[in-house]
């Protein structure tokens, strides 16, 4: 092979590769579309998508302009959007461009974008290793790129319409930005006595600072590299002032390219928020960039002031002034010091609540696994040999790359939303580390294939051994020949290490490949269900209008709700497919608003007392509730989370273990009382009827701590009478001091106790798939919607029924016991239960008197007699 030659189309080669890797990037994300395409549009993957979705449409419908305020959802406060404008604004305009105009053509576009900006990561990560160990790295970063696993593929797909991958995209950008001006100033050294040198460098960090603001524009997470930049300029600083070393080009970096940004966000972001809030677009911003700046400054005064001093000085001066500056921070102006402070702990912190949602969860070592498996191995691999490379190179891109990886590998273990950057560092060191491996050890790799690569050796032999002259200053053969010795001496170290390293690399290739294939072909990928597409729809097309135009911008300072809007409860989750699919508006939403306190989702679901639900949809005014199985069972905990952060969901299940016949104890988990008396379980399980149990499952049990185990074992187990249940634990919790009994439930359809009918809430609609089917014709849809009504009153006493048909064709029977000698009853007899019919007039079960009630009635709590 000509080297040579290789040499000079090297450019085109490498183009060509980086091209194609590309290209491969984007395929392997467009697999999901054959799943997610259908006629009516694209069932967009995950929450968040649906609600960048509606902010795509407004952008379009209103001339580009974000809608910083949105009414239609937090009903009835509205939210101040902490998203960025840039993602949908990329996206509507690829709209535009496009000739996108219906909503479905909206959907398929917008679709499009997260998979492009997947394959955008590869040349930016060509260039990142490329400007940190040449073009092998780089090449070799552009293809683990394209076929990284984890949370950065997933969120890079065809249909995740979110801001993540444009997270990654730009970060990632002004980090390649970062070292390309290291790499630049390393050979072209900064001097700010010399106007000359300071040109370019201050050029390439207004380009840095410009990479930030876009970064900024898409979500104000971006401060997080702001944090890695003022780290690495501290561990620089030291480095350099141990080493008599100028720092001219930090100062220079900082100061250029933080103004930059401060400059490009009050300009075209603006103060969106009022106070510090370093999660929103507030002033904190500013703040925290001139204290970067300012921090710059302090580091160079110091070091000029100290250079004549032992190094420890410097240090010893860097320390005293931070920990200084906190505790006068914390006398003279705590406030300031609390949001310094609340501004990490957004970041890097951890609350229980926030086990509730995914991508907050701690990262775990199954989950870390699963993602990165050996590109794990060889990231920790890597952060060794870049130290070691250091102490050699005294390269500060390599420890801009070590503090850049360090500090979101920790993000990540901390909140799992952190491991879309990481894809991007594993990516980098894992091709670092390739390619230094495949560096020491190359010769021996290809002589092991049978290749003798002669240029190569070439171009690393003296020029003596070349041409086959000797200097005249040589001495005897014996010393001449010391450093082919010493070569082919390091030759069996490096064989082994090459050849590991080349199994490794096939080993990630086939795991990531296999992992991203499946997870793009599965048909687990779709957002939202049938039954909740079907419900949503359902809703959008028969309930009341809000009066809120859906495609208008509003100012939250001149709006106001109009009379007839309300509210629509569900649990947060669902809260961006109820505003993009029903044009309604939810109470809660997947940004955690409307969720804790009085008036949040988790109270109203999880208390057991009707009376302070209503006052929760009174404070609301809220007129719909939507349910779905996953929140009755599933999603269960999380409510009770939110509801009581300590006691979480223990006051309605109880965890047990029970005896197998092989002797070993299985866990079990059963439903209590308070369950079966939670707003949830009473709409989604029982329609909010009356049920009365004939027989419920007594259980005994003994403390575990005989047997080693954490719970308490099951001891006796049988099913009874409600009333000679309920005796039973009476008289054995009476007796026995070291045991217990309770009643409870495998089965939420079947209650352990008396459940009280629900006065204010008819079911209006139900999904139509029955998720227990086949369990001895039990009937429990998957999704299923109730009106909240003032009910109509009517004057008796006992047990009153009425027999309904739902609009699936699922007969049931509605009951109530008479509180006070009154009925409060939800249904109309002869009026609009939207798709609910009315198949008898209501019923007082013990003297046979029968009533009529109409819907003028029900809607405005009138006495029938």
């Amino acid at each position: 092979m000509d080297f040579n030659q290789f040499k000079n189309k090297r450019i085109l080669i490498i183009a060509g590769l980086v091209a194609v890797f590309t290209l491969l990037s984007l395929m392997i994300r467009l697999i999901p579309a054959g799943n997610l395409v259908a006629v009516d549009g694209v069932n967009l993957l995950g929450n968040d998508p649906w609600y960048n979705l509606r902010q795509i449409e407004l952008l379009i419908s209103d001339s580009l302009q974000y809608p910083w305020y949105d009414p239609m959802t937090n009903y009835p406060y509205g939210t101040n959007n902490f998203w960025g404008p840039l993602y949908p604004l990329i996206a509507a305009v690829m709209c535009i461009v496009t000739g996108a105009a219906t909503r479905t053509d909206i959907m398929y576009v917008s679709s499009w974008l997260p998979a492009l900006m997947g394959a955008a990561m590869v040349p930016v990560m060509y260039f990142a290793g490329e400007r940190l160990s040449g073009y092998k790295t780089g090449l070799i970063a552009a293809f683990l790129t394209a076929i990284v696993s984890g949370q950065f593929f997933y969120r890079s797909l065809f249909g995740f319409v979110d801001h993540h991958v444009a997270e990654v995209f730009f970060s990632t950008l002004f980090c390649l930005v970062i070292l390309f001006y290291l790499s630049y100033v390393r050979d072209h050294p900064v001097d700010l006595k010399n106007t000359e040198s300071l040109k370019i460098p201050a050029l390439i960090s207004a380009g840095a600072g410009f990479a930030y603001f876009l970064g900024l524009a898409v979500m104000p997470t971006m401060l997080l590299f702001a944090f890695i930049m003022a780290i690495y300029t501290g561990i620089q600083f030291i480095y350099d002032h141990i080493k008599n070393k100028t720092s001219d080009f930090l100062l220079l970096f900082n100061v250029v390219a933080f103004l930059t940004a401060i400059v490009l966000y009050a300009a075209l972001i603006g103060i969106r928020f009022d106070g510090f809030d370093m999660a929103r677009y507030s002033v904190g911003h500013i703040f925290a960039y001139l204290a970067l700046i300012a921090g710059t400054v302090v580091l160079y005064a110091l070091s000029t002031y100290l250079s004549e001093k032992p190094s420890y000085y410097y240090v010893g001066a860097i320390f005293g002034l931070a920990i200084a500056g906190l505790l006068g921070l914390m006398v003279v102006l705590p406030d300031l010091y609390t949001i310094i402070v609340n501004g990490l702990w957004s970041f890097f912190g951890y609350k229980t609540t926030l086990s509730t949602i995914q991508e907050a969860n701690h990262w775990s070592f199954e989950n870390a696994w699963n993602a990165f498996n050996f590109g794990l191995i060889m990231m920790v691999l890597a952060f060794f040999v870049m130290v070691y490379q250091f102490i050699r190179e005294h390269k500060p891109e390599l420890i801009f790359t070590i503090v850049w990886s360090l500090v979101i590998l920790y993000a990540t273990t901390v909140q799992l939303r952190y491991e879309y950057y990481l894809g991007a560092n594993i990516a980098l060191m894992s091709a670092y580390f390739i390619s230094w491996t495949l560096d020491y050890g190359l010769k021996d790799i290809l002589g092991f294939a049978g290749i003798k690569p002669q240029d190569k050796i070439l171009e690393e032999m003296p020029e003596e051994e070349k041409t086959g002259k000797k200097k005249k200053s040589e001495g005897s053969s014996a010393k001449k020949k010391k450093p082919v010795k010493k070569a082919h001496a390091a030759k069996p170290k490096a064989f082994p290490a090459g050849i590991a390293v080349v199994g490794v690399i096939f080993l990630l290739l086939f795991s990531y490949f296999s992992v991203n294939v499946d997870l793009a072909v599965s048909n687990n990928v779709g957002g939202i269900n049938g039954d909740w597409m079907e419900s949503l729809e359902w809703m959008g097309a028969n309930t009341p209008e809000t009066g809120v135009d859906y495609y208008k911008l509003y100012e939250k300072d001149s709006f106001e709700y109009p009379e007839e809007a309300y509210g629509v409860m569900s649990w947060w989750d669902y809260g961006h497919w109820i505003t993009f699919n029903a044009k309604r508006m939810p109470n809660a939403n997947p940004f955690q608003e409307g969720v804790a306190g009085p008036n949040g989702s988790a109270a109203f679901f999880v208390q057991t007392d009707e009376a302070g639900s209503n006052l929760v949809l009174d404070n609301l005014d809220t007129r719909f509730v939507i349910t779905d199985v996953e929140m009755d069972t599933a999603k269960f905990w999380a409510m009770a989370t939110w509801f009581n952060p300590e006691l979480q969901q223990s006051p309605y299940v109880m965890n047990l273990y029970q005896h197998q016949e092989d002797g070993s104890l299985t866990p079990a988990t059963l439903y209590r009382d308070e369950y079966f008396e939670t707003m949830i379980s009473k709409l989604h399980n029982f329609d909010g009827s009356l049920v009365i149990p004939s027989e419920v499952l007594y259980v005994e049990y003994v403390s575990g701590d005989m047997y080693g185990a954490p719970l308490p074992i099951i001891s006796k187990a049988e099913y009874m009478p409600y009333d000679a249940a309920e005796s039973a634990v009476a008289a054995f919790n009476g007796n026995n001091a070291k045991a217990g009994a309770a009643l409870l439930s495998p089965n939420v359809i079947q209650p352990s106790t008396k459940v009280p009918a629900l006065q204010h809430y008819r079911l209006v609609h139900e999904s139509p798939t029955n998720v227990l089917s086949g369990q001895g014709g039990a009937d429990l849809k998957y999704v299923k919607t109730f009106e909240y009504v003032p009910g109509a009153i009517i004057r008796g006493d006992g047990i009153i029924a009425v027999n309904l048909e739902s609009d699936q064709g699922r007969k049931f029977t509605y009951m109530q016991e008479s509180v006070n000698g009154e009925f409060t009853v939800p249904y109309s007899t002869g009026g609009d239960n939207y798709g609910t019919r009315v198949l008898s007039d209501y019923t007082v079960i013990d003297t046979g008197e029968t009533f009529k009630v109409s819907e003028d009635a029900v809607m405005n709590g009138l006495y029938i007699n």
